[in-house]
């Protein structure tokens, strides 16, 4: 009898998530108010991280600023003074090293407070073949992208769970939905990103901290000058994204407590399908929307950055 109830009470409530996630579709949620949050943001020193600090700031959050560039940390201080932030702080740390990332988050926590809202953002890509592809800059890969996570997590989750309050985000990549060529290393390290973000929200869930959320993003090629000279085959299909709309995209899907964010929403088809194409058929959808070759005219940001 036991069985029988269970049973029929997860299919009732997958019914019901399924016709609420619709809805939301259509309608969307209201977004909460960050004004007063304290917002961490890694690599902000450029490019996305830049974007989300200027805008956190300008909605009245309190934004410490991570980046191993202590020029491009004063531009992103500049920038987000100009609309209006009231508390911006910036710190240089390298995020490829974890006690860097432990004694920069002791010195948060002493000077601003408690992070409420994390967004690993900081990334660095090779962007050459597997074989080719220096030891050194592989383990780089590995360091920024992924393990700087589980360093920042545990310096600052604790108190997110004390207060069952907070917001976990990870700026992922498609890269880290599908395998790709000549980003091996890459879509390595944000396979890894995502799974460990997802097993952290399993985490909560499971310690019915309700209050700590955790948003996943997954946007295609970002017109940062990261992935300079990638072109798309189909700009209508899946172009190389504007670096604001991806910005734009974030803050709202953090202000909505979005689980996983795909951008451009084509990604949801093609990673649906991902799950039980057969792989020759997968391998030709790739081919067809250029994916194959996409990193052959790969140039990156010069080494000056």
């Amino acid at each position: 009898m036991n069985f029988f109830l269970e049973t029929l009470k997860v299919i009732v409530l997958l019914v019901y998530y399924l016709l609420e996630s619709l809805v939301f579709l259509v309608v969307p949620v209201r977004k909460k108010n960050v004004s007063g949050e304290i917002v961490l943001i890694t690599g902000a020193g450029s490019g996305i991280g830049r974007l989300l600090a200027v805008k956190f700031a300008s909605l009245g959050a309190t934004v410490v600023l991570w980046d191993i560039s202590q020029e491009g940390l004063n531009c992103t201080v500049g920038l987000a003074k100009e609309k209006g932030a009231g508390r911006v702080h910036s710190y240089v740390c390298d995020c490829s090293k974890r006690q860097d990332i432990y004694r920069v988050a002791d010195q948060v926590k002493k000077e601003v407070g408690d992070v409420s809202i994390l967004i690993n953002n900081a990334g660095v890509v090779v962007g050459k073949r597997f074989l080719d592809s220096p030891d050194s800059l592989v383990e780089k890969t590995m360091e920024v992208n992924t393990m700087a996570h589980f360093w920042t997590y545990k310096a600052f989750l604790p108190a997110m769970i004390a207060a069952n309050h907070g917001h976990l985000v990870s700026i992922a990549s498609y890269a880290g939905l599908c395998g790709a060529s000549q980003i091996a290393d890459y879509c390595a390290s944000k396979f890894a990103a995502i799974g460990f973000a997802e097993s952290i929200d399993m985490e909560m869930r499971s310690l019915r901290k309700t209050g700590v959320k955790t948003t996943i993003v997954c946007p295609y090629f970002i017109n940062t000058g990261m992935f300079d000279g990638v072109k798309s085959k189909w700009l209508r299909m899946l172009p190389v994204l504007d670096p604001e709309c991806v910005a734009e995209r974030i803050i709202s899907a953090v202000r909505q407590n979005q689980e996983i964010v795909l951008i451009p929403r084509i990604g949801y088809f093609l990673w649906f399908f991902k799950t039980f194409l057969p792989v020759k058929a997968a391998v030709l959808i790739l081919e067809y929307l250029g994916l194959l070759d996409v990193m052959n005219t790969f140039k990156g940001r010069p080494k000056k950055e």
